[in-house]
């Protein structure tokens, strides 16, 4: 029986993010991963693509460009032999979060020593929901609020929940989030992990998408105040405080450590601990914090043993929640220091890995942080988070 070992986060990738019906709108989802999957193996030729042991590709909506187990036809298509097995999986907008604590778990009992694990939403060629059938038994039965299936109608209601939770406070962190972006691409921060896709476009030829499509870096209070509120009259939600619907994919290495070790790379992550967690379906965007609380207690830390915060920001509502009940402040530099979906976008269930990978930034530019989270809200009620150390600090303590 094999010994539990450690998990390491290698590297990871993305293509640029798009707007749905825009810059990918000619382009295949699968093969907007085989970009990043390939990426990776370029950048890593010391590992031999043979040992590669499973690809596990995340989509929520499991059909046409994104169907017949991604995981295994992207693996083929990337060029990886036909040795290497794939999956798919689906947990909505935790689905590459998901594909990483699966495979991190195969690796940590020995069935594994490396996985590429990532996730893949075309929102242009399928929107939310599409084809699905949710069973009436959902409403007819009341098992869930009707709002419950509507991702904005859940937000509005957790700004019910806590009315201290502003519109004025949502569009502050909005405002913050796009600032940061800007900031971030102006500091080349964020251009290092992403990898050029040639796009099609019947009309205007071909392209190189080679950088974020939805940030605008001028968003200002004034514009955001008058902004519609979509889910409810004289709501609080909008579309500038909400990440959009886009298109985009994600990929990272995920390995034991000691293969890593072997094959000497250098890890940029060390997992402690993850948990899912399930809350009400009408206020989902609460889920990041009973997730994190019973991440925490797992692992044996607490909230103050966390020195840098990613959040995914499917609405800002939902980032405000976590924070307030943690007793954070939503300006604080440690959460989502290079922005975040509001301005980059939320290719539903790609995101997980995009969070990893600018925590991963944050613990190599900051040796004296020990520990990390990604966390994120989860259509349907749930919420999910994932505990990292940075392996920079215990370098910096030898020194």
């Amino acid at each position: 029986m094999a010994d539990s070992r450690d998990v390491v986060f290698l590297d990871g990738v993305r293509t640029p993010f798009g707007k749905a019906g825009s810059l990918y709108a000619e382009t295949r989802a699968d093969d907007l991963v085989v970009n990043c999957i390939r990426e990776l193996l370029r950048r890593h030729p010391e590992i031999p693509p043979e040992r590669v042991d499973e690809v596990a590709i995340a989509a929520t909506t499991q059909t046409g460009d994104q169907g017949l187990t991604i995981g295994r036809t992207t693996a083929l298509l990337s060029g990886l032999p036909s040795s290497v097995p794939g999956f798919a999986i689906d947990r909505m907008c935790a689905g590459a979060m998901t594909a990483v604590t699966t495979t991190a778990s195969g690796i940590g009992f020995g069935a594994y020593d490396i996985a590429i694990a990532g996730g893949v939403e075309h929102m242009t060629h399928h929107p939310m929901g599409e084809g699905a059938d949710p069973n009436p038994r959902f409403l007819a039965e009341k098992l869930v609020d009707p709002s419950s299936l509507v991702m904005g109608s859940t937000a509005e209601n957790l700004h019910d929940r806590f009315p201290e939770i502003t519109k004025e406070r949502a569009d502050r962190f909005a405002v913050l989030s796009q600032q940061r972006v800007a900031q971030a691409y102006t500091d080349g921060i964020l251009t290092e992990s992403l990898v050029p896709v040639a796009t099609r476009s019947a009309e205007h030829g071909w392209g190189l998408a080679t950088a974020d499509e939805p940030p605008r870096p001028d968003t200002t209070m004034e514009a955001l105040a008058g902004l519609k509120t979509p889910f409810r009259p004289h709501g609080r939600v909008t579309a500038g405080n909400s990440a959009g619907l886009n298109d985009g994919a994600t990929a990272c290495l995920i390995a034991g450590a000691d293969t890593a070790a072997e094959l000497g790379i250098a890890p940029a992550m060390r997992m402690v601990g993850f948990a899912f967690a399930g809350v009400d379906p009408s206020v989902m965007g609460v889920g990041p914090v009973p997730a994190t609380e019973k991440a925490l207690h797992r692992a044996g830390l607490s909230i103050d043993d966390i020195g840098a915060f990613e959040i995914n920001e499917a609405f800002a509502v939902q980032v405000l929640a976590f924070l307030d009940h943690f007793g954070i402040d939503q300006d604080d530099p440690k959460v989502n220091p290079y922005g975040g979906a509001i301005a980059l976008g939320h290719p539903l269930a790609s995101s997980g890995v995009r969070l990893m990978i600018q925590l991963a930034r944050t613990f190599r530019d900051n040796p004296q942080i020990r520990y990390g989270i990604t966390t994120m809200c989860i259509g349907l009620g749930m919420g999910g988070t994932v505990i990292w150390e940075n392996p920079n600090h215990a370098k910096e303590n030898e020194k």
